[in-house]
């Protein structure tokens, strides 16, 4: 295969069933500085995956797409994916990323400088999230800012500390650490594989950088709410460490600070309002109030440091809502029925 040598960096994109977004990542990909090539998996893709990428290569000479017929027994279709075309990478740096993101203009040109200007071996980001429905409004927001009180960007890029974490959906790595620390071969049944290897890359002693990165990246990650529920079942155990103390710790946080409050707030308002409050109906709903705005308040500065638009914080009950139920259903699919489905794949998680 042919290479070019005008770029530093190896793109490597994991496909399955990616026609709604394949060509836009392509594209954004195509348009940024550095880029020594953009290798394309496409795993097993049943719907017009394979041909878009096919008409793709005609126009991108830096484009090199692989397809997978089949899935060798112990790996996850992601791990074996990109392990196919890291064989074939031939960038100093390797990043990769999701089918479904797209890469702002002189994104890639700014955060290699970063990565090597402040001798980074993985740098890692927490995308911008578009969120069009409601449903994505209330659930996507809510999950990232416990993902970043769970993975602080500053704990985890910290050199002394043991925190460690990563976005697989941008992960940007040396390609000689990534070859030191097995690559994605030696955590090919992984699920939450980003996290095991930014855990990998840190334990021999390389260092992290995990930031917001809504200024360089976003990505619409489920389009249905369906594939939302099944994503956040397969990962959100896994993203506690399995921990049942801290998914519990999260669930009681959602109902006593987030639910109670506003259901005790609207039942002093109806009292009042009934003519039957007295003072302590009073105070009560004020208290309640004061709580829901603090919350509110906290809820608009933590989805504002991640990218967020301000007009997702409305959404916060509904999200608590099910993020309480998505967090008990993925607890149930890993530790009673020891399975989860993504992309018309069933994995154990025995």
């Amino acid at each position: 295969m042919s290479q070019s040598h005008a770029g530093r960096v190896s793109i490597i994109v994991p496909a399955r069933n990616e026609e709604a977004n394949i060509e836009r990542v392509v594209r954004s990909l195509a348009g940024q500085q550095g880029v020594r090539e953009i290798l394309v998996v496409d795993d097993q893709s049943e719907d017009r995956t394979r041909e878009i990428l096919e008409g793709l290569k005609a126009e991108l000479p830096l484009l090199h797409v692989w397809h997978i017929d089949s899935l060798p027994e112990g790996w996850l279709g992601k791990t074996y994916a990109v392990t196919v075309a890291a064989r074939e990478a031939a960038g100093d740096w390797l990043l990769f990323t999701d089918a479904d993101t797209e890469h702002l203009p002189g994104s890639l040109a700014a955060l290699l400088e970063l990565a090597e200007r402040e001798g980074v071996d993985l740098l890692s980001l927490s995308p911008g999230q578009v969120t069009p429905t409601w449903w994505e409004k209330a659930v996507i927001p809510l999950v990232y800012v416990n993902l970043a009180r769970l993975y602080r960007f500053e704990e985890v890029s910290k050199p002394g500390s043991a925190a460690a974490a990563a976005n697989g959906q941008y992960l940007l790595i040396r390609r000689e650490v990534y070859r030191r620390v097995g690559g994605h071969q030696a955590i090919r049944d992984e699920i939450l594989e980003d996290v095991e290897l930014a855990k990998r890359v840190k334990g021999m002693g390389g260092r992290l950088l995990f930031l917001p990165g809504a200024a360089w990246v976003q990505t619409r990650m489920y389009r249905t709410f369906g594939e939302m529920w099944r994503g956040w079942t397969k990962n959100l155990f896994l993203i506690y460490g399995g921990s049942l103390g801290e998914i519990f710790k999260t669930w009681v946080e959602l109902c006593v600070l987030d639910l109670l409050p506003q259901f005790l707030l609207l039942v002093c308002l109806m009292w009042l309002l009934s003519g039957r409050g007295n003072a302590m109906v009073l105070g009560g709903a004020l208290g309640c109030l004061l709580i829901v705005v603090a919350r509110h308040a906290g809820y608009l500065r933590a989805v504002s440091r991640l990218g967020f638009d301000s007009r997702v914080a409305p959404w916060r009950l509904e999200g608590a809502l099910i993020l309480g139920a998505l967090l008990i259903n993925s607890v149930i699919a890993h530790r009673i029925v020891r399975r989860v489905d993504w992309k018309g794949r069933r994995y154990s998680t025995l």
